[in-house]
């Protein structure tokens, strides 16, 4: 229930927010519209300064529940609450001369006497101070009266991105490319400056009114060179961010972690754009960090009939559970993405389908969490050297073996007037087909009624001959299973004898 008339008036002009000359000349204004009743009234007055723009709707109910402090931080008047995280409130502020909008982040003042927090808030501010760059959320400045401290932000205006498909549904398959797009784009910035975001989710991705995607809420953001990369293992908080974008190995230890952690944590904000919720969107807590950690989510093409192949192999390497089976940079995701949407509208325009595959782009499930070196680096093209050694040493034995006596291969089997097929895939059982002896197709027998086909052969090896297996017979294992039976009931009539 609002407060009397003339409590209401005193919280007004105690909080500075309505010069005592402009009230009296809005009450008199509403005296002669509406009478005497209208100046008995608390709500038809606040309804009547919201009007005019003296107050916002915000600031009205906060006077209306007897609220007349806080509305100042520095140079700046606070217009609306936007939002209140984990460790501070949002609030859409104005400065009070420039009459700039701008966003401001305050840290609660109970949180003030937790250095850890104070700390984290610092680092925040730098981690922000650092970055420029048009899809990232800008920082102005830095700054705290009494122990009220705060940052003042870039405001965006329009949703983010959870809101955004939470009320309208999952996004159409372009745009959703283009805003994941824009957020690696920002994500490489801030990768190149040394930070790691950490907690990559829809709600930390803002939409504007032109589409431009920014970037939001470093404050778990991670100095990959400096002292303060320690700052959250001083205090023992081991794991940070949010179960449902986590990667697998921030999961186990958020500071042994880099860049590509958000690779993971933005393909399943991309999967939550196209599918309307995230990867693993039942189970608890503990439940959802395993399946991120074992699992394969459901496929977006059974959620979205008619996405592009392409597409749901971009998000499927974005969310490998290795992170060298990921894009190995931010910048690699946002090409990618690029490529995707270049040949999407080039497809649509000529009436085409769009490639199934980017280029270069393998099938992927979603790898095991121990790593593989990466294509390109010097331990994979070492690996790969070994396995063409070793396949080419065993094709050496294959052929010398086949040019000795009683190893013959059956030439009609394979002419010498038709060229074998030689495959260029590498085998990944090298050292085993490397060993395996010759295929002696002239000594194997003619494949018969349910022959499995020719057998290996050895120097001295003779096949055994066949035994007579007894249970071949229907007749024997007929009466050897009445003959348990017999002793069965027997037993059970033994039984009920003695209970009875």
């Amino acid at each position: 229930m609002p407060i009397t008339v003339p409590k209401f008036l005193d919280a007004v002009e105690r909080s500075g927010l309505v010069e005592k000359a402009r009230l009296d000349e809005v009450l008199s204004l509403l005296e002669r519209d509406a009478g005497a009743a209208g100046l008995s009234d608390t709500l038809a007055i606040s309804s009547r300064l919201t009007q005019v723009g003296l107050l916002t709707g915000w600031q009205s109910q906060q006077l209306l529940e007897g609220r007349c402090r806080g509305f100042f931080v520095g140079k700046y008047k606070l217009l609306n609450h936007l939002g209140t995280g984990g460790m501070s409130s949002v609030y859409l502020a104005e400065h009070l001369v420039m009459r700039r909008r701008v966003a401001i982040k305050i840290l609660p003042t109970n949180r003030v006497a937790d250095s850890s927090y104070l700390a984290r808030f610092h680092r925040e501010a730098r981690a922000v101070a650092a970055l420029d760059h048009p899809n990232i959320v800008r920082a102005f400045d830095v700054d705290h009266e009494g122990d009220v401290h705060y940052l003042v932000m870039e405001y965006v205006e329009g949703p983010d991105l959870r809101v955004l498909v939470e009320r309208h549904g999952p996004l159409d398959f372009r745009t959703a490319a283009d805003y994941i797009r824009q957020a690696a784009e920002g994500l490489a910035h801030a990768h190149e400056a040394g930070l790691v975001h950490r907690d990559m989710k829809p709600a930390n991705l803002l939409i504007d009114g032109r589409g431009v995607v920014k970037v939001l809420d470093l404050g778990l953001a991670r100095f990959a060179d400096e002292a303060d990369a320690s700052l959250t293992q001083q205090f023992d908080e081991k794991v940070l961010g949010t179960v449902d974008y986590m990667s697998p190995e921030q999961a186990l230890d958020s500071h042994q972690i880099d860049g590509r952690a958000d690779i993971y944590s933005l393909g399943c904000t991309l999967y939550f754009a196209l599918a309307g919720h995230p990867p693993f969107p039942e189970g608890t807590l503990a439940q959802r960090v395993m399946l991120h950690q074992t699992s394969e989510p459901e496929s977006l093409s059974s959620k979205r009939p008619g996405i592009s192949p392409a597409l749901v192999a971009i998000c499927r390497r974005m969310m490998a559970k290795s992170p060298s089976a990921r894009y190995q940079s931010a910048a690699e995701v946002a090409a990618a993405l690029g490529a995707w949407l270049s040949d999407d509208a080039k497809a649509a325009s000529s009436g085409a389908s769009p490639r199934a595959a980017v280029e270069g782009e393998e099938t992927l499930s979603l790898a095991p969490l121990e790593d593989a070196p990466p294509k390109g680096s010097p331990a994979r093209l070492a690996s790969d050297t070994a396995v063409e050694t070793k396949r080419a040493a065993g094709a050496t034995k294959l052929a010398g073996a086949a040019s000795q006596p009683g190893a013959a291969i059956n030439r009609r089997a394979s002419p010498a007037s038709k060229p074998v097929a030689t495959s260029t895939t590498t085998s990944p059982w090298p050292d085993l087909l490397a060993d395996l002896p010759p295929v002696d197709l002239a000594a194997s027998p003619a494949p018969g009624p349910g022959a499995l086909g020719p057998t290996l052969h050895r120097p001295g090896f003779k096949p055994a001959a066949k035994r007579f297996n007894r249970w071949e017979s229907p007749w024997q294992a007929i009466a050897i299973g009445s003959l348990l039976g017999a002793v069965a009931a027997g037993g059970w009539l033994i039984y009920r004898a003695f209970a009875g």
